[in-house]
């Protein structure tokens, strides 16, 4: 097998690999976000006798759309980073500058930073109105429980 042909299955992997991985946890941040806003419609603070109890049900699975937010970011710098790894790579190899090779790569390379970012942000935003939500239900369990006990 020929180096360029090597060097441009390397690109189609990381492209694919990358871009897929970050689909994944766009739809996996989707997924929990609207899951956990049906519990949260659905949730009576009346069934809780503990707030710990309530507090575990409220939180379940907001974490993960936390460690995706945070991770989105990294999954797409390490496509960068191969990418401007491998158009060196194939530079070096053919021995010649070609502008329009060099900024085709570097461009194509900067697509998975981009991707990271858009799938962070509104996973960040996600988490954060899951976790004003679960304060906001707290507090209602709290008042309930405030007036039970007057």
């Amino acid at each position: 097998m020929q180096t360029g042909a090597v060097m441009q299955y390397a690109e189609e992997a990381l492209d694919y690999g990358v871009m897929g991985i970050l689909v994944l946890m766009s739809v996996v941040t989707l997924w929990l976000f609207i899951e956990r806003m049906m519990f949260y419609k659905s949730v009576r603070v009346e069934d809780y006798e503990h707030r710990d109890e309530l507090e575990l049900d409220l939180t379940d699975n907001i974490g993960i759309i936390s460690a995706i937010g945070s991770n989105a970011p990294y999954v797409g710098l390490l496509g960068t980073v191969v990418g401007i790894m491998i158009t060196f790579y194939t530079l070096g190899d053919v021995g010649a500058v070609d502008t329009k090779k060099i900024m085709t790569g570097l461009a194509l390379a900067l697509k998975a930073t981009a991707m990271g970012l858009i799938v962070a942000i509104p996973a960040i935003v996600a988490y954060t109105i899951a976790l004003r939500k679960v304060e906001r239900i707290l507090t209602k369990f709290d008042v309930m429980l405030e007036k039970k006990n007057s």
